[in-house]
């Protein structure tokens, strides 16, 4: 794991708030509605990857889901997120660590990620991303980052821009599109930000 990284992430956790933070929705509804889209089973495991304090978790909840995982590399975030759950956080399962270091236990049938592939911006990270999800997601991949007309940057660190045609061929190999579009996320702070937001299915092994 990457120290400074990890330094970096348990500040911004320890420091802002969600209204402080631009990420923050309190309904994640362009996730939710790709995720329903795949039609899993409420029993599927689904990790998602970057959860920090997002909101999606409780509304997986609600809807039935009862396999979730939230990965986040920030320990204060995870922790701020299972006090906000309160008793229902004994029904996610939680794991600290650096998305480029993680070695899965086990493998998900969704995997869903807004706004972290976009901070790997070496060719080394994104090669160990891709690995992880070829090796490790069995169905459905919801990936979004911010497109080709957001931010350069996010929370102090540069990142890369995609659109859906970028990410496909990134993840070709292994993965189908099966739809994408584009949503402007209005931050706390009243500042908008374009994303790209992409729904894939895994590839049937000719």
């Amino acid at each position: 794991m990457s120290n400074e990284r990890k330094n970096h992430w348990e500040t911004i956790y320890t420091e802002k708030s969600p209204a402080q933070v631009s990420w923050t929705q309190s309904t994640p509804t362009a996730s939710l509605n790709l995720i329903n889209a795949t039609k899993l089973p409420l029993d599927a495991p689904i990790i998602d990857v970057g959860g920090g304090e997002s909101m999606l978790v409780d509304h997986l909840l609600d809807y039935g889901y009862k396999d979730i995982t939230v990965l986040d590399i920030s320990g204060n975030a995870l922790s701020r997120c299972q006090k906000r759950l309160g008793a229902r956080a004994k029904n996610v399962h939680w794991i600290e660590a650096d998305i480029t270091a993680f070695h899965p236990q086990r493998n998900y049938a969704l995997w869903h990620d807004r706004a972290v592939f976009h901070f790997l911006t070496t060719e080394e990270d994104k090669a160990a991303y891709k690995r992880l999800v070829a090796n490790h997601v069995s169905r459905a991949l919801v990936l979004s980052t911010f497109s080709l007309d957001g931010p350069l940057k996010c929370s102090g660190l540069p990142i890369c821009q995609y659109n859906a045609e970028g990410l496909q061929a990134l993840f070709a190999p292994h993965f189908e599109l099966v739809q994408s579009h584009e949503e402007l996320h209005h931050t706390p702070f009243n500042t908008t930000q374009a994303f790209v937001y992409t729904q894939f299915k895994v590839k049937a092994i000719e």
